[in-house]
């Protein structure tokens, strides 16, 4: 009985442990995490989609962002030709993109913004560090494909320069 019982708060403090987690994922907006502590490994994960926003966000839009609504297939496929277009920037981290320095605050650049090479395109927020993230080439920014705010995950394309 004794075992039996040990078993059953184990399973309890592992379902405990697991809700715990899958709280982080929303509130930090990662798609994966995973413990392993005294021989158990517990992962979580979830898939999240990227949005694509190709309108040049304004500050008031920073402020308090529109609901979207769901992207009909013909978008979806769009939004992937964008992903192989040879001008894409993609997200060297996960983390949760800012397209502003501050809420508030002017966006670093809009569609139509002329940028230089090393010039900050928008920070990444990963483990409380903010981490510019500068324009690999020079060339016009034709679309921003990440809201403000909004999780990115390794590799996600983020804008295109021309």
């Amino acid at each position: 009985m004794t075992q039996s019982k040990t078993s059953n708060s184990k399973i309890a403090l592992d379902l405990e442990t697991i809700g715990g987690l899958a709280d982080l994922l929303n509130e930090k907006g990662l798609s994966e995490i995973e413990i392993k502590q005294d021989g158990v490994e517990i992962k979580v994960s979830r898939k999240l989609a990227a949005p694509v926003n190709t309108v040049p966000s304004s500050p008031a839009a920073t402020a308090a962002p529109a609901p979207q609504s769901s992207s009909p297939p013909a978008g979806e496929q769009g939004s992937q030709d964008l992903a192989n277009h040879p001008g894409v920037v993609t997200s060297p981290m996960v983390g949760t993109a800012y397209l502003a320095p501050e809420p508030g605050a002017a966006p670093f650049v809009n569609v139509g913004t002329d940028v230089r090479e090393g010039q900050t395109l928008m920070i990444i927020e990963a483990m409380k560090t903010m981490n510019h993230i500068p324009a690999p080439r020079a060339g016009k920014v034709t679309h921003i494909l990440v809201e403000n705010g909004s999780p990115v995950e390794y590799g996600d394309p983020l804008v295109i320069i021309e």
